[in-house]
């Protein structure tokens, strides 16, 4: 983990302790996903909807960094004059957002790709299946579909509820979308790939693999970690792993 990665955590540790934030496990599992969005993505006419809407705090951070001002809840609510196009928190709900903007683009001709980040229990919902495939059906070229694949959700390990790798991969390829491994946790393999997209013909859809808790030892894998509160000794010893 680079000095970037380390710094972006922390910010969101003290600006989610500070206003009753938690879902730490999730937060820091998409960090290097976001940073290579917004440090090196995504241009003026591209737009970004955070599906997975728990892990907001690093979102936030990076969106106050840009001299945005978005209200600092536990979800994010539609801002858009401070970066947010969107309301989540109910999952499911980011992707197909997405797909009508993403639509909606395409049909006036304007520029610009719509990214959706989503987390890999949220793809469970049924509302990401008919998603996939309206986008495969309309050949939505300008649509970025990122799984922060962590592999556990808010009750345990995704493999032990639902599994969702496969079959996702499998719908995806089979309905018109390019499909992608990525270390997730690599935001120069990130920057890489998402930078050549736009030569591609299809929706793409990329599977980060990412470890829930990134960073802080205790949190790691853990499923504790998805929704936990630090106390200060846990705090201290997460800042300390962060320096």
């Amino acid at each position: 983990m680079d000095d970037r990665g380390k710094q972006i955590r922390r910010d969101t540790l003290a600006l989610s302790k500070a206003n009753g934030g938690y879902h730490y496990g999730g937060c820091f599992s998409c960090v290097e996903i976001l940073i290579a969005l917004f440090d090196y993505v995504m241009g003026e006419h591209d737009k970004f909807i955070l599906s997975k809407g728990h892990s907001c705090w690093p979102y936030y951070v990076l969106l106050r960094e840009r001299g945005l001002n978005p209200k600092l809840e536990g979800h994010p609510h539609c801002d858009p004059h401070n970066g947010i196009l969107c309301t989540t928190g109910s999952l499911g709900h980011g992707l197909p957002s997405g797909v009508g903007m993403a639509m909606a683009k395409k049909y006036m001709k304007r520029q610009g790709t719509i990214y959706v980040l989503m987390g890999d229990g949220e793809c469970q919902e049924g509302t990401t299946w008919e998603s996939l495939l309206i986008a495969g059906r309309h050949e939505l070229d300008n649509l970025v579909v990122i799984v922060d694949y962590n592999k556990i959700q808010g009750s345990g390990f995704v493999h032990e509820i639902l599994g969702i790798r496969y079959p996702l991969e499998a719908v995806a390829e089979k309905s018109g979308w390019e499909f992608m491994e990525l270390d997730g946790h690599s935001w120069e393999e990130l920057t890489a790939y998402l930078q050549g997209a736009n030569c591609s013909s299809k929706p793409i859809l990329v599977l980060a693999h990412t470890v829930k808790g990134k960073g802080v030892s205790y949190m790691e894998n853990n499923p504790k970690w998805h929704a936990c509160w630090p106390d200060p000794d846990h705090e201290a010893q997460a800042l300390k792993e962060l320096s």
